[in-house]
């Protein structure tokens, strides 16, 4: 038998007092405990041992140290494992190896998604007024009209008019997750085409900004499905209030952004650095995106229960009643206001484009 100095330190709950002596793992009788977070160093003769460990517990903790004097007896080191070192199997099921997390792995993840899903908005609204700014002088390069211009204007509502209805219908059937990463990297490489498309001809750069516009088209439905299976009810409202300024943030970036670039490096570099954004976007989107907590198998426990205790799970509707939607005040009412907004906006547009 050898007697060795066991080491027990970094305990991660700041309300812990230290037991007196180290926790019996050992024992097939399992006791509710705290959440434990140590490591452990064994000394022995000619003999060095170092290994974490994490035990749930119910409790909080304190930062301290514990040492304990820990008994084992000598053996050669072979391929099995002795007898006498083995632990019962009820004995591990609370341990946890190595579990300390940093805590930006303990942010929620559903508010990653959130913020995520916010900076796709951003980058669409980025990539949308990029062209209010450079098509001056676009337009000067290119000997374009004001009727030119406004076809221009116009081509990326082409696009954005056909996936409105079809990108919520694609992200009930195959996921939020593979509709909103496929809209953000074809809108960005059709933002970096464009300045190409603008020298080769017009036609070509009326094909590459209603394509931009199919990306953009299926953002909107694709993130409402995504949000509605990872934010509950209770947090909903903010969630959506967030991920919507990132519209209007998006704007304000462009708009600002935009004028310098083309001073000093030209209109091109506008669609080149702007779509450019979108790839690395897509690259985290890839690697911590989920479309439904089902899916994500590094969400804790404690989050998943809380999503889906607060949230109200539904079938994908097959059959959608049009006639009845349309006839109700709530929403003929708002969708009338935005069809006159959205002419004036137009009216204003074509009045500047003939001053200019």
């Amino acid at each position: 038998m050898n007697t060795s100095r066991a080491l027990l330190y970094s305990f991660t709950d700041p309300t812990f007092r230290p037991l007196k002596s180290p926790p019996d793992i050992s024992s097939p009788k399992r006791r509710p405990r705290e959440r434990l977070n140590f490591r452990v160093r064994l000394h022995a003769d000619h003999r060095c041992c170092v290994f974490r460990v994490s035990v749930r517990n119910s409790g909080r903790g304190e930062t301290g140290k514990v040492y304990a004097d820990v008994k084992s007896e000598r053996y050669e080191i072979v391929d099995s494992v002795p007898e006498s070192v083995k632990l019962e199997k009820d004995a591990l099921e609370d341990v946890v190896l190595d579990s300390t997390m940093p805590w930006w792995e303990e942010f929620p993840k559903r508010w990653v998604i959130v913020i995520l899903c916010f900076s796709a908005f951003l980058l669409c609204n980025m990539d949308r007024v990029n062209m209010s700014i450079a098509i001056l002088p676009m337009s000067a390069e290119n000997n374009w009209n004001p009727a030119t211009v406004g076809l221009i204007q116009s081509s990326f509502f082409w696009g954005y008019l056909l996936t409105q209805i079809a990108g919520g219908i694609w992200a009930d059937k195959v996921g939020g997750k593979k509709v909103l990463g496929f809209g953000v990297i074809w809108w960005s490489v059709a933002t970096i085409l464009t300045p190409v498309a603008a020298k080769v001809g017009l036609p070509f750069l009326l094909v590459v900004r209603a394509f931009m516009g199919i990306g953009e088209g299926v953002a909107m439905p694709a993130m409402n499905n995504i949000l509605s299976k990872w934010v509950p009810v209770s947090e909903r409202s903010r969630s959506l209030a967030f991920v919507y300024s990132g519209m209007y943030l998006g704007s304000v970036t462009g708009l600002a952004f935009s004028p310098f670039l083309i001073h000093q490096y030209g209109w091109p570099s506008v669609f080149y650095s702007f779509g450019s954004l979108g790839t690395v976007w897509f690259a985290a989107w890839l690697s911590k995106a989920h479309s439904s907590p089902h899916d994500d198998p590094q969400l804790r426990p404690a989050e998943k229960k809380l999503i889906f205790a607060n949230s109200f799970s539904k079938e994908p509707v097959e059959t959608i009643p049009w006639g009845l939607i349309l006839s109700k005040a709530p929403c003929m009412g708002p969708n009338s206001v935005s069809l006159l907004s959205q002419l004036g906006h137009i009216y204003s547009f074509d009045m500047d484009a003939n001053i200019l």
